[in-house]
């Protein structure tokens, strides 16, 4: 009898203590975040993710993070639709990604649109960018965190710097309206995300690629690249991607957690905004030292490239995109 006592009360505290271990465990909110580039690497929007993690963990608030770099959770194709389904918390990826159901995020991924990173910023608190995120906000989203790339053309061929170099030749053109305007200066055009154009680039597959300086180095493509067009002075490649947030998910939080995480995302975005400033720099030491050759366009090529862009990008986003000429007209106001 005694036996069988020990045995009830050894039970019964393993249940309390089963209990007490699985409540603290329910306690806590999980965020998943998926993004589609390698993690740990130092890659500077990986690093986003690693503040905002860093920051809740110290906070202390019954607030866990879980990072899935390199489409580990989702393929970056699926993210948004991940997301808005709630099926996913947090990403970050290049607004045009979801330009086939909003055609107005194109405007974030325009020609010639943003001249450098502090015009980019400034940016950030226009008409334009209210306007870009009234329509992220009706897909039951919030932006976490703004975040600007700059970008350039890699090429396993010559260097292009004028039009007419990159006639001919398959290109990625990093969404509808670079595809457009490289279009309309003769290239054929090869559409993926920016995770497969070393593949492409390596089978040959691509002659030539359009993408973020950061993309250009963490994907290694200075392994099979010629000639690098930096973004110098007159780049004509900007990239908005930012930080993106489930409302549902949002929702489920507490104020003191919802208070913590938009504090870590704010340093999370002056973080990559002054990288993002070094990372031009940064690319260009990476490529020379493997060999690459690289250049700068000037005035005048730049030129040549955004008439083209005004006769094709500019004009299809103005004629089919509802809002699209206001968005284009709203976006050049800001100096």
């Amino acid at each position: 009898m005694r036996k069988k006592n020990a045995l009830l009360s050894t039970s019964l505290l393993a249940g309390i203590f089963f209990c007490w271990a699985s409540s603290d465990t329910f306690a806590q909110t999980i965020l998943r975040i998926s993004h589609q580039w390698p993690g740990g690497t130092g890659d500077v929007r990986d690093e986003m993710f690693r503040i905002i993690a860093r920051e809740i963990e110290v906070a202390e608030v019954d607030l866990v993070v879980r990072i899935y770099p390199a489409q580990s959770l989702f393929k970056a194709g699926d993210q948004w639709s991940a997301l808005i389904r709630g099926r996913l918390d947090i990403t970050a990826l290049p607004l045009d990604y979801a330009s086939g159901r909003h055609p107005q995020f194109n405007a974030t991924l325009m020609p010639g649109l943003v001249k450098n990173h502090d015009h980019a910023r400034r940016l950030n608190s226009s008409p334009y960018m209210d306007s870009i995120r009234e329509i992220i906000e009706g897909e039951g989203l919030i932006v976490l965190a703004d975040a600007w790339l700059s970008g350039g053309f890699v090429s396993t061929e010559n260097c292009i710097l004028w039009p007419s170099d990159i006639q001919g030749l398959v290109t990625r053109g990093a969404g509808p309206a670079f595809e457009r305007m490289l279009a309309g200066a003769g290239a054929s055009i090869a559409s993926m995300p920016s995770s497969e154009i070393y593949t492409a680039m390596q089978t040959g597959v691509l002659d030539a690629a359009n993408t973020s300086s950061a993309s250009l180095i963490t994907f290694r493509l200075y392994e099979h690249a010629q000639c690098l067009t930096a973004p110098g002075e007159h780049g004509l490649w900007f990239m908005y991607q930012p930080v993106l947030m489930a409302q549902r998910s949002w929702n489920k939080l507490q104020s003191q957690q919802q208070s913590i995480l938009r504090r870590a995302s704010k340093l999370a975005e002056d973080y990559f905004f002054q990288e993002a400033k070094k990372l031009d720099a940064e690319m260009e030491k990476v490529y020379l030292n493997a060999g690459v050759r690289v250049v700068h366009m000037n005035a005048e090529q730049a030129q040549a490239w955004k008439e083209i862009a005004a006769e094709s990008s500019y004009r299809v986003f103005a004629e089919e995109v509802p809002g699209g000429a206001e968005l284009i007209d709203q976006a050049l106001a800001i100096d």
